[in-house]
């Protein structure tokens, strides 16, 4: 993302970075509490209600005035992601998810979704690595390991969950092989940019 960001910003225009869940000082709070591998027993509709109201405090405070202002807004996570990990992972399916974003977030839609597909064994590895560092980081008082404790079942559901998403909306959802080198996928992400929004 900060690659793709920093090719939009040469090419003159205005960018906003953020991710969910997160984005505000509220949200971030909220981000603690779902990805804490201390957070037990957390039923389902109740991690699916914390990532929607944290993301409807995202739209209000972070993207819908960076839109307003002209900017693009590059945003790691949004909706899709809760469809895959709540939706599929958790079981709840599409609808709820689909329901909940039309009430909560007005509907907003990204132009573009970039779905980054590679090993789901190694893509864990990899985040359960980070997250493992970023614990031990000075200052740092609390880790993000909740959801890389799952199953495999788990990971393999959201993966289905994700691809469902690209089937029905192969318009926005872009799908792109990220297996090679970090440099290849940003090539593949640019080759995506350019031909969508012709930059």
């Amino acid at each position: 993302m900060r690659r793709l960001a920093a090719v939009l910003r040469h090419a003159g225009n205005k960018v906003v970075e953020t991710r969910e869940p997160g984005g505000t000082p509220t949200a971030e709070k909220i981000r603690r509490v779902l990805l804490d591998s201390g957070t037990a027993n957390l039923a389902p509709l109740a991690e699916m209600g914390l990532m929607f109201g944290a993301r409807a405090q995202h739209i209000a405070e972070v993207i819908e005035p960076a839109l307003a202002s002209g900017s693009i807004v590059l945003c790691d996570r949004f909706t899709d992601s809760t469809e895959a990990y709540q939706g599929g992972g958790r079981k709840l399916g599409s609808e709820p998810v689909r329901e909940l974003h039309r009430v909560l977030c007005g509907n907003l839609q990204p132009d573009l979704t970039i779905l980054l597909d590679s090993n789901p064994h190694a893509s864990l590895s990899r985040a359960r690595r980070r997250n493992k560092r970023a614990s031990k980081a000075p200052g740092r008082t609390h880790d993000e390991n909740r959801f890389e404790q799952e199953t495999r079942s788990f990971f393999a559901r959201v993966r289905e969950g994700y691809a469902a998403l690209a089937r029905r909306e192969p318009g926005r959802v872009v799908t792109i092989d990220a297996r090679g080198t970090p440099g290849q996928t940003h090539q593949k992400i640019m080759e995506v940019v350019r031909k969508k929004f012709r930059i």
